[in-house]
């Protein structure tokens, strides 16, 4: 048996109870002394988890569902300390189920067989099985939980930090309740501190210890919305600290120093934050943009990466309103190589300040998606005889580049000449930056065509 396992098989003989006696409706983690603090503290019901009104407040589905004891499967998906383990205790709690939890790390295809055996002989107990990083099942094991899940044998909570549409089997996570729970705010971390603190059975109010109230909000922004985090540090700093006295400044500098930013490298996080960096170069807000560099760099995230970002962005975004994004980018890029970080990170800064600040097109973009466009949905046009290569004696005898009139013998450069057999529309410049006196070149070449070829660019 894996040693997270919290309640005894009933398909081991030696651990089922005597005939006639009734198996436990739930049981969990011991929450004794010696457990941590986090744990002793955990919610008893769900009125007590706080941070997470969009899903608990009254009225909403889950408490309505749990209310009524008629729920199916759930999965909790959300960053760590976030509640997904607590919301799952306290809905076995609340509707008296046999609460079963696993790791999925830890776990294996015989401990699950078991599970699901043991629940298929007694349904009356209406066990729920909690696992705990759902993501790390791969889909044989996955799909090994689909028919007690169908047949309401078992009723699943998973619980992962991971995005589920890209790790959860199609056909168990169209079987179950998604509810994404967010990072917990500030203020709701820094009232289970102080609760914590406080409260002399579960918490740390033998020890006398107290604290102004600013410590503990500043304490809660230190642990970026990860509840669990916040109470560990606070059980260290109060047990570091003699009884009977005050958290301050200086024993909260001392957990400061060893921040640690939560950034999941190929993972959510990862995807989130560069996403967001790129929308906020696009949208032309230096400010967010610094912010979520400084944040992918604080994480660890790979800067070649960035960097790699900063070009896409360079052609995608900027194009020709400013012709120079792209040589910064790519020299950002090549700088990155050679320098290396932490002073890699000034060329990384320099290049997102100069296209956050930059005029925007994506001008370039349009113009390759319609030229797909016409290719796919229409005729492949055939190059005209004036402009194929006339290279060779059968080229010349076929009339390849007869006609062919030279740009730079006609005023502006411009002969009027047509260059694809059925005309087509496919580049629309942007207004801003040097893109707009483009449009006014183009402009002017257009009607100089029109003019030498009145019959057909009227």
């Amino acid at each position: 048996m894996a040693d997270n396992e919290q309640i005894d098989f009933l398909g081991d003989d030696r651990s089922s109870p005597a005939a006639g006696a009734e198996w436990p409706a739930s049981s969990g983690p011991a929450k004794g002394p010696g457990a941590p603090l986090a744990a002793r503290m955990r919610p008893r019901q769900l009125s007590e988890v706080v941070g997470q009104d969009h899903l608990l407040r009254e009225g909403s589905l889950l408490p309505r569902l749990v209310a009524q004891n008629r729920f199916g499967s759930l999965i909790f998906y959300g960053p760590p300390g976030s509640g997904k383990t607590s919301i799952g205790e306290a809905i076995a709690a609340e509707t008296k189920s046999r609460f079963v939890r696993i790791n999925a790390v830890m776990s294996n295809v015989a401990e699950l067989r078991e599970i699901l055996s043991a629940a298929r002989r007694r349904p009356e107990l209406g066990t729920i099985l909690f696992i705990d990083e759902l993501h790390r099942f791969n889909k044989s094991q996955q799909d090994l939980l689909l028919p007690d899940v169908e047949a309401g044998n078992i009723r699943l909570i998973g619980a992962t930090t991971h995005n589920p549409g890209f790790y959860v089997n199609p056909p168990l996570l169209s079987r179950s309740h998604l509810f994404r729970l967010e990072p917990l705010p500030p203020a709701a971390i820094a009232g289970v501190l102080a609760q914590a603190l406080a409260d002399p059975v579960r918490g740390l109010g033998g020890r006398g210890i107290t604290s102004e109230p600013k410590i503990l909000a500043d304490l809660a922004v230190l642990c970026d919305g990860d509840l669990r985090r916040a109470l560990n540090a606070l059980e260290v700093i109060a047990l570091g600290a003699p009884e009977n006295t005050k958290i301050g400044p200086a024993e909260l500098e001392i957990f400061a120093r060893e921040r640690r930013i939560r950034y999941d490298a190929d993972e959510d996080e990862h995807y989130d934050t560069i996403s967001a960096f790129i929308k906020s170069c696009r949208g032309s807000d230096p400010d967010a943009a610094m912010y979520w560099l400084a944040k992918m760099l604080a994480g660890g995230e790979d800067p070649r990466f960035i960097a790699r970002r900063l070009v896409i962005l360079a052609s995608e975004d900027v194009g020709l309103a400013d012709r120079g994004a792209l040589p910064i980018a790519v020299a950002a890029h090549h700088a990155v190589d050679f320098i290396g970080l932490p002073e890699a990170e000034l060329t990384l800064a320099h290049a997102t300040l100069y296209i956050a600040t930059t005029p925007k097109s994506n001008s370039a973009t349009r113009a390759l998606a319609e030229a797909h466009r016409l290719l796919k949905e229409k005729p492949v046009q055939p190059v005209p005889l004036h402009l194929r290569d006339k290279n060779g004696q059968a080229s010349k005898r076929n009339g390849h580049g007869k006609g062919y009139e030279y740009s730079h013998e006609f005023p502006d450069g411009t002969s009027g000449q047509l260059f694809l057999e059925e005309p087509v529309t496919i580049y629309q410049p942007g207004t801003d930056g040097a893109e707009a006196a483009i449009a006014e070149r183009l402009a002017r070449w257009r009607q100089m065509r029109v003019s030498a070829r009145p019959d057909t660019l009227a």
